[in-house]
């Protein structure tokens, strides 16, 4: 049936058999499976979504960057915080026990402020015209085994600290070329330390020798001034002898004739 005899047709109905009409198509009208619809596109929808898909994007690079950078922090504070594998230390405390041992066996007159004044004392002040010639003879032995004792002890003690020298360039080259490669702050900073310790090891063996020195000098000169003491004392015991008288002497059994 065409849609033009539907219209013609259709006058002749009443208005209850149209509407029966109307509801007898609607129910033999074939139901359309949801399979077969057409899907409907939102454009703006969509571009939201790839906006909303770039944005997590964005904040998982972000947070993969970040993790990246704590992960680098945390090896630069691992070797910020590792050690130098050289130490000095053992070298630096040998060195120093030897120089203390020669010090103190300093022969004689100890350094010590309490055997400095007692032998001193003996030796160098108490020189008199009242002693006897054999102990003045002694005291200046004794003054005279001390100076030679005071500039033996500087001489041992000089070649002490020439003898270090080598040791001591061997440390210094090898802290420097550890300080350069230090992988962090501390191995630098301990390499420092060390040359610093090194520095002040080597300005020991100076006020050392200084006092070696400076003992020897001391001792020399005040054996010299007690020499000039010790004359005066000998002069005094020459003045005290009766004048020369003269005399007759026998040889060879004469008469003194």
């Amino acid at each position: 049936m065409t849609e033009k005899s539907f219209r013609i047709r259709a006058r002749h109905f009443r208005p209850g058999y149209a509407a029966a009409v109307g509801a007898t198509l609607v129910f033999l009208m074939p139901v359309v499976p949801a399979s077969a619809q057409w899907a409907v596109y939102d454009g703006a929808n969509h571009v939201q979504n790839v906006l909303i898909a770039a944005r997590t994007l964005q904040q998982i690079d972000n947070q993969i960057t970040s993790r990246a950078n704590q992960a680098q922090m945390l090896v630069n504070q691992g070797r910020n915080l590792a050690s130098l594998p050289l130490s000095t230390l053992s070298t630096l405390q040998s060195t120093i026990s030897q120089t203390t041992a020669l010090l103190a066996q300093a022969q004689n007159i100890a350094y010590s402020v309490q055997s400095v004044e007692q032998q001193y004392q003996q030796a160098y002040t108490s020189v008199s015209s009242s002693m006897s010639d054999s102990a003045l003879f002694s005291q200046a032995q004794t003054r005279w085994q001390n100076s030679v004792g005071g500039f033996e002890d500087a001489l041992k003690l000089q070649a002490r600290v020439v003898g270090n020298i080598p040791s001591d360039s061997s440390a210094m080259t090898q802290l420097v070329s550890a300080s350069q490669s230090s992988t962090g702050a501390l191995q630098a900073a301990q390499a420092g330390n060390q040359l610093l310790a090194l520095q002040s090891r080597q300005l020991s063996d100076i006020q050392a020798e200084l006092a070696a020195n400076g003992r020897a000098t001391a001792l020399e000169r005040a054996r010299n001034a007690a020499t000039e003491a010790e004359s005066e004392a000998q002069y005094q015991h020459f003045a005290q002898h009766d004048a020369y008288t003269p005399g007759t002497v026998s040889m060879f059994g004469s008469s003194g004739k």
